[in-house]
């Protein structure tokens, strides 16, 4: 069995890509599972869903807008998650569009995802199937289809990672990941590396970053130099002069659109996912990541992050980022900032929590 859930799913030439290697799956046999965001994923045309139902693909939308019995307009299936026999797994921020793939003359966003084999593999699907079934009784069939086809065999030599799924899901009593973060930020010894899309840090957040930079912790942030939103930027860049008071190291990439989701600690854990460091991903969104805890991995995955702040990065300092801004600039980016704190709260102040 494979499934695949996104948030965006785009009917261009990596879509087609995707759907063609689906199709081909489905005709050999394989249970195929779709899901997509029925707000980010609106776009698909109803020709190109028909080709990929009459192919033999399962597919449908997550909660789609007005069409749901269920309906928090601001609660959307943000994960990207795809599985296949219950053994192989990916998990990250990439979403299936060209901005995602490097074209010929289109490079791609910087994005992660990790690779996984084995127990959390088989956790993934059963994820998979619950939300498949939006979060009501998965059906026998579907917990057997969750044991995986193979045993997992490593090089020899080769160590083990301790793998945790985490997500977020305010409606259902799921701050997993919010808590990670929590975790991370409380126990940081020498250094915190994040990378994140959208970086509008709530209040305990906001907390634990000042406390953690007064131990003599050192926090870098690398966020979008280029933005697809051109108003979380401004907003971002409204909590800039908050961040470099508190010693806390900011670094724009400039090369493409940052869409990144990480961050590692120490070079012993790390996190990665779909979660963005704001009130969106912590209180609305539906939001998966992976916790790994071993050392050569995640200190592989921190010099990675380094050679990106060397190569591709620009720091902001208080000198510089001073010189960027008059009064109407920062008339701009405080608007920005208090729209977006408006609209969050416009998006999910009749949410219910269930129990």
């Amino acid at each position: 069995s494979i499934h695949l859930q996104c948030y965006i799913y785009d009917d261009d030439v990596t879509g087609r890509e995707v759907a063609d290697a689906l199709k081909d799956a489905a005709v050999r046999g394989v249970a195929v599972y779709l899901l997509a965001d029925g707000y980010a994923s609106q776009v698909m045309s109803r020709a190109f869903i028909q080709e990929l139902r009459d192919s033999g693909i399962h597919f449908r939308y997550f909660e789609p807008l007005f069409r749901s019995k269920s309906f928090y307009f601001g609660r959307r299936m943000h994960h990207k998650v795809f599985v296949a026999d219950a053994f192989h797994a990916l998990v990250g921020g990439v979403n299936i569009s060209d901005h995602y793939n490097d074209l010929p003359g289109q490079p791609g966003w910087l994005d992660f995802a990790v690779y996984v084999q084995g127990e959390i593999a088989s956790s993934l699907c059963m994820l998979c199937w619950k939300t498949w079934f939006n979060f009501s009784t998965v059906t026998i069939k579907s917990t057997r289809a969750c044991k995986p086809t193979h045993e997992c065999t490593l090089p020899a030599g080769s160590p083990l990672c301790a793998v945790r799924m985490r997500r977020n899901d305010w409606v259902r009593a799921k701050n997993e990941i919010s808590a990670s973060y929590v975790e991370m930020l409380k126990n940081a010894e020498q250094r915190v590396t994040i990378v994140c899309s959208y970086f509008l840090p709530g209040q305990i957040i906001r907390r634990l970053l000042k406390q953690a930079s007064k131990r003599g912790v050192q926090i870098r942030v690398v966020i979008a130099g280029p933005s697809d939103v051109k108003i979380a930027k401004h907003a971002e860049r409204w909590m800039y002069d908050w961040l470099l008071r508190n010693k806390i190291e900011i670094y724009e990439y400039q090369p493409n659109i940052l869409h990144a989701k990480v961050a590692v600690c120490d070079g012993q854990w790390m996190t990665i996912g779909s979660y963005n460091i704001n009130v969106i991903s912590a209180y609305a969104s539906i939001e998966l990541n992976l916790d790994i805890k071993e050392d050569a991995f995640c200190l592989s995955s921190e010099k990675t992050l380094e050679g990106i702040i060397e190569k591709d990065c620009v720091r902001v300092t208080t000198d510089n980022h001073q010189k960027s801004r008059n009064w109407a600039i920062q008339l701009l980016r405080w608007s920005s900032y208090q729209a977006i704190r408006m609209m969050f709260y416009l998006m999910t102040f009749y949410f219910k929590q269930k129990k």
